[in-house]
Order: structure tokens, then sequence, then C-alpha cells
């Protein structure tokens, strides 16, 4: 594993333990030689995370539509940040530049990433690792959603622990770095019910 990117919240979030697990994902991520793939923003989760990475020596790469650089919102002392055309181009660039997923606290922006990823990993698209960084409890509601999709039978058990959820930075790493796609097809059949 070479590069993860982090999904996160361009807001700071009402507590500060949201701020201050970004800032040890950070020099988590830098500490372990890895490179972090991001959203490319000053403000926020995304800026403490950067600023983290950076500080502990580590490379980080952002990706960013135009639109957004041009509200002067870009981190300026990036490692290298991509300009792209639409949030489509930039979620498909910042899949392609990263071998794991990892999503902090933030909005329906982190969530939308979030999920497309997981999908494409249901569906085999890539068979990278997914996960969450439950900060205070942050994502509870939603892994008990995923629960309750798979006891509806509208996600399989294996398609919902694929999604790997921690509440310490090191802890997720270390289970991406041993992280084995399931070899199940994502359709539930009639059959199985």
């Amino acid at each position: 594993m070479r590069s993860i990117c982090v999904f996160c919240g361009s807001n700071a979030g009402a507590r500060s333990a949201y701020v201050e697990a970004a800032r040890e994902a950070g020099r988590t991520i830098a500490a372990r030689g890895l490179r972090l793939v991001y959203g490319g923003a000053s403000v926020g989760l995304m800026g403490a995370l950067a600023d983290s990475a950076l500080a502990a020596g580590g490379e980080v790469v952002g990706v960013m539509p135009r639109a957004l650089i041009e509200r002067e919102i870009a981190h300026s002392g990036l490692t290298e940040l991509h300009d792209v055309a639409s949030m489509h181009e930039r979620k498909a660039l910042m899949a392609d530049l990263s071998d794991g997923f990892l999503a902090l606290p933030g909005g329906a922006g982190t969530l939308e990433e979030l999920f497309e990823v997981w999908t494409w990993a249901q569906l085999g698209h890539h068979k990278k690792p997914v996960g969450l960084l439950n900060v205070d409890g942050y994502y509870d509601l939603l892994v008990a959603f995923a629960e309750h999709q798979e006891r509806e039978s509208f996600i399989r058990p294996e398609h919902r622990n694929m999604l790997i959820v921690e509440s310490d930075p090191e802890r997720v790493l270390d289970r991406f770095a041993s992280y084995v796609p399931p070899l199940v097809e994502k359709w539930i059949k009639r059959a199985e019910r």
C-alpha cells in the first residue's frame, strides 16, 4: 500500500475531537510512509489533515475542481495539487491515485464519496479497502443503518463487513494492510432468503 485517500469535511465540525482526529490521521499516514490523497482544501478537517501530514514530512496530493480553486480554498503548500474540471473527475482521479479509502467525519460530500467507493468495491470494480474513522461515535448511526440494510437483505454480510470501522487511525491502517476483499457477487438471490 502506497497511498491512502481520505474523505472528510471542509468544515471543522462541532467538536474539537474531530480536528484532533484529522491531525492524528495525517500524522499517522505520514509516519507510515504513505502518501495522503485528499480533496485539496485548506479549510476544515481537510486542512487540518493535510497540515499535519505535511508537518510530519509526508507527501500530500490534493485533487480539486477548478471552481473551488477559484474560490481560494485550495491548499497552497501541497506536494501536488491536481486541477480538474468537475467533481466526477476529482473522485475518479482520487480513486486512481489511491490504494485505500478512509472517511473521517464530514457532511454530504464525504458520505457521497464514501458510498461511491464502497459501491465500486461491492461490484468488484476495485479490491481496495474502505473504512471509517469513527471519531467519538460519529458514524455509529451509519453503521447501525448498514446492519439494518443487511437484515433487510439489501446488502450481504460480506459487503457490510468490508467497511472497516475503527476509532484509531493506527488500527484502521493495520486492517487496511491485511485486507482481503470478499469473493461473493453483489446480488442476493431469492433462493437465499
